[in-house]
């Protein structure tokens, strides 16, 4: 099962692309629309992490962190203010992350894995269709097998892996696995794509996204 999310967000629109989101990539979410409702769930179930809006109903942001502090749940803020002031009395609080809306799916998914690493609540096996990888130890095996992958091959499985069902650009896919720095050509990224499908039996699952790059599928 994978990590348990609470959102609270009183948009319901937002709270609902990113449940989609956070779904797509097999976090767990339960998701509310007021402070009150998102205490009793606090106290209720388990969860590994808060995204929480400040502005919202009954009990606001910064009055549920205060409530909530002894739980020890890392929060991201999630805000449309963007006001200096609003930035430091959550992070006072003590918000692990503050992130103002509107912002990329992609980079919230970055956010969340970040502050589960820092409390140590990081996935350390993942699965795909027909093996797992062991981030700890940087294996990679398919059947049971292990499989010989070069560093950037690895790094490569690992990004798609980390963003399962989502479409990424090749030039997402170069600063990710090569850095920003880099100035290569993008035909790299297609040569280790067409490696990771042979060496991993993937040529069904590593889709090819036309004019944009490329998305690992269950």
């Amino acid at each position: 099962m994978g990590k348990r999310i609470l959102i609270v967000e009183d948009d319901l629109h937002i709270s609902n692309i990113i449940k989609m989101n956070l779904n797509l990539v097999n976090y767990e979410t339960t998701e509310v629309h007021d402070g009150m409702a998102a205490l009793e769930a606090i106290e209720r179930e388990k969860c590994d992490l808060i995204l929480l809006d400040i502005m919202i109903p009954k009990l606001d942001g910064f009055a549920l962190m205060e409530k909530i502090q002894p739980y020890r749940i890392p929060v991201i803020f999630l805000t449309a203010k963007n006001s200096v002031y609003d930035k430091v009395t959550g992070l006072k609080l003590g918000a692990d992350d503050y992130m103002v809306k509107p912002f990329e799916a992609i980079e919230l998914l970055a956010r969340i894995e970040t502050v589960l690493r820092r409390y140590g609540k990081e996935q350390t096996v993942m699965e795909f269709h027909n093996g797992q990888v062991t981030l700890d130890k940087r294996e990679v095996t398919i059947f049971g097998e292990p499989v010989e992958l070069t560093p950037k091959e690895y790094d490569l499985l690992v990004v798609l892996l980390k963003n399962k069902n989502i479409a990424l650009s090749r030039e997402q896919i170069i600063d990710k696995v090569w850095g920003i720095d880099y100035y290569g050509e993008t035909r790299t990224v297609d040569m280790h794509i067409k490696s990771l499908r042979k060496k991993l039996q993937l040529q069904d699952h590593i889709k090819t996204i036309y004019k944009i790059g490329y998305r690992l599928e269950d």
